[in-house]
């Protein structure tokens, strides 16, 4: 897939993956934008306003979490796809929340980080397809599920902050992945889905690099401020972050990130 010619810079291909409706289409945009970045076709310029919501498909039909329907025991085909399925939507709302953290915040920042969140972008894309093509395996798809839309309210809290946005995504919301994975990587291997089991520890080693990078940018950023990173980053979670930080933590994947136990340790519920 190819840009419109209309768009040359950074600001307007960001907004044009985010109003992007169908997932297959969504994904074909972001790889085109990232691959346009890294060619050099795009203008590192900021000059389309980000929506405020992307746009969405018909399905899945988007449900508060409180109304999701219980997945049962993993040992199921019906469970497993329902984990599946919830994965595949957190990845494809990942996919906006990397182009509209470029698209909103780029200008803030080196092209350094252009060049960092559009990896991350086509990396969720990859995600999602990886995803999508199981279920499809599995005789179901991206879609035939409910799913709930915890993850861009989470972006229209942090919406006019880039801190903020650092500290709840990528330091909470993707760090809480590293926390969860393994543990549904055995439960997937236990019932002798490898398949699926080994998407998951692939996603897993990207997310860790996903969470170093929102790591990495906070810290560049708080220091440029003369702030402490771990100290401002406690005070934007307690601030923009709904949830709570519970332990279990994988503090091994976390400290390959960069996401040291001073910065989210006196958060812990």
């Amino acid at each position: 897939m190819t840009l419109p010619p209309s768009i040359a810079s950074v600001g307007a291909a960001c907004a044009h993956v985010l109003l992007t409706p169908d997932p297959a289409a969504k994904l074909m945009a972001a790889r085109a934008v990232a691959r346009a970045w890294r060619l050099g076709r795009l203008a590192h310029r900021f000059d389309a306003a980000m929506p405020d919501r992307p746009a969405r498909p018909a399905a899945p039909e988007l449900l508060p979490a409180n109304r999701m329907p219980k997945r049962g025991r993993i040992g199921s085909d019906r469970a497993r796809i329902a984990m599946l399925h919830a994965l595949a939507h957190i990845e494809c709302v990942a996919i906006d929340l990397a182009f509209d953290l470029i698209g909103r915040f780029g200008g803030e920042f080196p092209s350094a980080f252009t060049d960092e969140w559009m990896r991350v972008g086509a990396d969720e894309a990859m995600h999602f397809a990886l995803l999508d093509r199981r279920l499809r395996q599995m005789g179901s798809h991206y879609g035939a599920l409910p799913a709930h839309d915890g993850l861009w309210e989470a972006a229209e809290e942090t919406a006019h902050d880039a801190l903020a946005r650092l500290a709840v995504v990528p330091m909470v919301l993707e760090a809480r992945a590293l926390d969860i994975t393994p543990a549904t990587v055995e439960r997937f291997e236990h019932v002798g889905d490898s398949a699926s089991a080994r998407i998951l520890r692939r996603i897993m080693i990207d997310e860790i690099r996903h969470v170093s990078a929102g790591t990495n940018w906070f810290g560049w950023a708080t220091n440029g401020l003369g702030l402490n990173a771990a100290n401002h980053y406690q005070i934007l979670v307690k601030r923009h972050f709904r949830g709570t930080l519970k332990p279990p933590f994988n503090d091994s994947a976390r400290r390959q990130a960069g996401l040291t136990e001073d910065f989210y340790v006196p958060l812990a519920s």
